[in-house]
Formats: structure tokens, sequence, C-alpha cells
């Protein structure tokens, strides 16, 4: 994928966010994820039914490269089974670390593949991740 594709991607999923919203959503569960450095703090807000990921939306403030990154991971999770959540974010983390990664799972995410170059903005990119994780794993717990 060529730089100015990747960008507009970005900029399409900042100013066009998938499922953000402005206020609680009742009857999902609720994680928060922020990064103590700067703005970005924002609400996941995750429908998980029978295993599977129903719906997931988000709110909060964010810079335009945490508010993309959440946006485009939402799409790629939501119909997806818990443990297809975890290996597409396997290879998201594959993808940051330089390794080897199922471009195909990681879609359109993979926009953020050259995130090395810029250390500092790794932060940015993983913030929903970190707390997708959480939520998985506390589901996890909760139904095995």
């Amino acid at each position: 994928m060529d730089s100015l594709t990747k960008r507009e991607i970005i900029l399409d999923n900042y100013s066009n966010p998938f499922n953000k919203v402005n206020e609680e959503v009742p009857g999902y569960y609720k994680e928060n994820s922020r990064n103590e450095s700067c703005i970005d703090n924002i609400d996941l807000y995750i429908d998980i039914k029978d295993d599977v990921i129903k719906d997931i939306k988000f709110s909060g403030e964010a810079c335009a490269i945490s508010t993309a990154s959440t946006s485009i991971m939402i799409k790629n999770l939501i119909g997806k089974s818990v443990n297809e959540a975890l290996e597409y974010m396997t290879e998201f983390d594959n993808m940051l670390e330089e390794k080897e990664f199922n471009a195909d799972l990681v879609g359109e995410a993979q926009v953020f593949d050259e995130t090395y170059k810029q250390i500092n903005r790794r932060t940015c990119v993983i913030l929903p991740y970190k707390g997708i994780k959480r939520a998985l794993k506390e589901y996890l717990t909760k139904n095995n």
C-alpha cells in the first residue's frame, strides 16, 4: 500500500470514525483506554454474545492516529469470534513488531505497518488494542 493511500485511509477514519458515539452505550461492556502523556482517552463499548463480537462503539477524545486506529480496529473485529479477534490482534502486533504477519487478516490496519519509523506514534496506534485485549481477556475469564 503506497503512502498516499495510507494517508487517505487514516484521514478518512479520523474524519468519519466508524461507530463513534457521544454517549455511554447501555448494556455494553465498557473498557477505558487512555494515554497518560497526552489527550488520548477513549471508552470502548463492546457487545459479545455466544463468543462473537456483535458490536463495538467508542467515545472520547483522541489524536488522528488513535481515532483512526480505533475506527479500523472496530471494523475489523465486529462479527469475529473472541478467538478470531485475538488472532487478528496477534497478527496486528506482529506487523507492528516488523515480524511476518497475515496481511489478509490485518486488512485495512496495514496503514500502520510503518509505525516503527515513528516510535512515539506506536502508543497512539495500540491504544484501542490495549483496551479491547483487556475486555476480551476479562470476557474469557468470566465465560470459561
